[in-house]
């Protein structure tokens, strides 16, 4: 079983404050002989829709020494996790989850951060670990942000 990271609870509260349902914690994936774990799984209702929208969510301190070593490992282990899941788990949305700190000094004022995250469309979670709640969702479209 994996390290819990340092805000884990933070956002799983976070969560459930949203109206999430933590499903899973944390969410087993399975590829031949290697076990890989995300942090969390949570679905939420969707009234309006009639059906039920499923995430997993990975959380990232990016609390290393290297910035850019915490973004390459943030981004490996995210593509790592999407290719197992796009052939298991087609129902759920991979997340990165940051502190909204985080969010602003590498996706948003770093112009290597906001390169990769706009190339690689990745979903982000901003969150606010001390009020414990969801800052903002980053969701990408076929128009972009």
């Amino acid at each position: 079983m994996p390290v819990r990271d340092r805000y884990h609870e933070n956002l799983k509260n976070a969560l459930i404050k949203d109206g999430w349902n933590v499903t899973d914690d944390p969410f087993h994936l399975k590829w031949g002989k290697k076990d890989l774990y995300v942090d969390l799984a949570a679905e939420k209702l969707l009234i309006a829709e009639k059906g039920t929208e499923k995430i997993a969510v990975e959380i990232k301190t990016f609390s290393g020494d290297s910035e850019v070593a915490d973004l390459e490992q943030a981004i490996g282990q995210y593509f790592t996790y999407l290719a197992v899941m796009s052939r298991n788990y087609r129902d759920r949305v991979l997340y990165i989850a940051v502190h909204e700190d985080v969010f602003t000094d590498i996706f948003e004022e770093e112009p290597l951060g906001k390169l990769i995250l706009e190339d690689y469309k990745i979903p982000l979670i901003v969150f606010n670990p001390k009020r414990e709640v969801i800052v903002r969702w980053v969701i990408w479209n076929n128009t972009g942000s």
